[in-house]
């Protein structure tokens, strides 16, 4: 039965493509056959390369959250502001990602975006001040709001028929470049000098190399809107009229919660336990890494079934036995407590892979990406402030591991919600 929904489900996704009187971008914008099979090729680096670049800017951060502390005089509750500046900045800037892939186009978009990753994590560490060092990192979240909404669009545009095996790709190198950035930060700030400003720096040229095979998708922009809405696609949508979208969207909150508590807090719970700042590091490397394998096989599962609850729930028990065993014994089961929470965070490219099947079209994935990451983002901001809060009048980390571990209910019952066969346009339409 699950084959054959999938066929089905195939059948759907490749039908709202095929049936429109221009096919998607890498079709049109190329002439012969090994031309498209180029451009092709170029279309998966970019977002292979882009989604590399999506995270090192956060956990680069987290490896060297101390030494930043420090260094520009932080507080306990201004480094928790720290950590929530990136939901803050993705909810801000990435409601705004559909308007400007319709101006622009969505290449041209993404390609700006790998350029401001690039310029501010190239800046940050050197403006001086606590004010600056934030607005610098803005710039670069920025960059990441932007691609981080429009990456399931540009998959469901471009790959109708693999949207599973895309959404696995990018979700695979976004987590192979936060658990990169998670593992290398540390070690590669000593073989600097031990400075955490040329540590943080570094990442600007993984970003630089990210913009260039964007360019020609800039400069070969196509209007997106006007093919949805000749393909009989209504171009906006009631997306708040859906209870899937709203389901989604909080779902997307609690799991970037729980994400943006871990890089940013999660190799300081060890290390005040007593782990060594390297070993420490590598733990929060490891439940990064988690990502890479999972990244890929979870929505290649979640797209041959017809309800992705069972994945949410696994997803959930990980989590909470992780938050225990961080709580009870965090040094001396750190390497399991990584590698379950790890695999809770994998909530990620499930919630990237249900955005692209909870909806027909470029056009509402479009809308219900922005909608489900901005508002998922808006819920997210409190968590990592409050955690640093925690901490700091408590003296210690079991209230924050408890409100982590009490989020993760509530995630698991909505992601059962989002993960039912449904679409937005038939619900914004009823």
């Amino acid at each position: 039965m699950m084959g054959g929904m999938a066929r089905q489900e195939t059948r759907t996704l490749t039908s709202t493509t095929v049936r429109t009187p221009t096919a998607p971008e890498v079709r049109t914008t190329a002439g012969t056959g090994p031309t498209r099979a180029w451009r092709t090729r170029l279309l998966v680096l970019g977002i292979v390369l882009a989604a590399l670049n999506l995270r090192p800017a956060i956990t680069s951060l987290g490896a060297l959250l101390e030494e930043v502390r420090d260094g520009l005089g932080m507080s306990s509750s201004v480094a928790g502001l720290l950590t929530s500046v990136p939901p803050l900045c993705f909810a801000v800037f990435g409601v705004t990602a559909p308007r400007l892939a319709r101006r622009f186009g969505a290449g041209a978009v993404v390609c700006a975006g790998m350029a401001a990753i690039g310029t501010g994590l190239l800046i940050r560490p050197y403006v001086g001040g606590t004010a600056a060092f934030l607005a610098a990192t803005a710039l670069t979240l920025m960059g990441i709001a932007v691609s981080n909404v429009l990456m399931p669009v540009i998959v469901k545009r471009r790959f109708p028929d693999r949207v599973g095996s895309m959404t696995g790709l990018y979700s695979m190198a976004l987590a192979l470049g936060t658990a990169s950035a998670a593992a290398v930060t540390v070690p590669l700030t000593g073989a600097l000098g031990g400075n955490w400003r040329s540590g943080l720096a570094v990442w600007a040229a993984l970003a630089a190399v990210a913009v260039l095979p964007w360019l020609t998708f800039a400069r070969a922009r196509e209007p997106e809107q006007e093919r949805d809405t000749r393909a009989g696609a209504p171009v906006r949508l009631r997306i708040t009229r859906s209870r899937t979208a709203w389901a989604l969207a909080v779902f997307f909150g609690l799991q970037a919660t729980a994400a943006y508590i871990t890089m940013g807090w999660m190799a300081q719970i060890f290390r005040d336990s007593g782990v060594p700042a390297g070993k420490a590091g590598l733990l929060l490397a490891v439940t990064m890494v988690m990502g890479v394998p999972l990244a890929f096989v979870i929505p290649r599962l979640a797209t041959r079934l017809p309800h992705q609850g069972p994945i949410v729930l696994a997803l959930g028990v990980s989590g909470l036995i992780g938050y225990a065993g961080l709580y009870l014994a965090p040094a001396e089961g750190a390497w399991a407590w990584a590698v379950l929470l790890g695999i809770a965070n994998c909530a990620f490219p499930l919630a990237l892979t249900m955005v692209g099947m909870r909806a027909r079209t470029g056009a509402g994935v479009a809308q219900l990406s922005a909608f489900a990451q901005s508002t998922g983002y808006l819920i997210s901001i409190p968590g990592p402030l409050l955690v640093g809060v925690l901490y700091q009048h408590s003296g210690g980390w079991g209230l924050p591991i408890a409100l982590m571990a009490a989020l993760m209910i509530p995630q698991t019952a909505v992601g059962i919600l989002a993960g039912r066969p449904r679409t937005v346009e038939d619900e914004a339409a009823a």
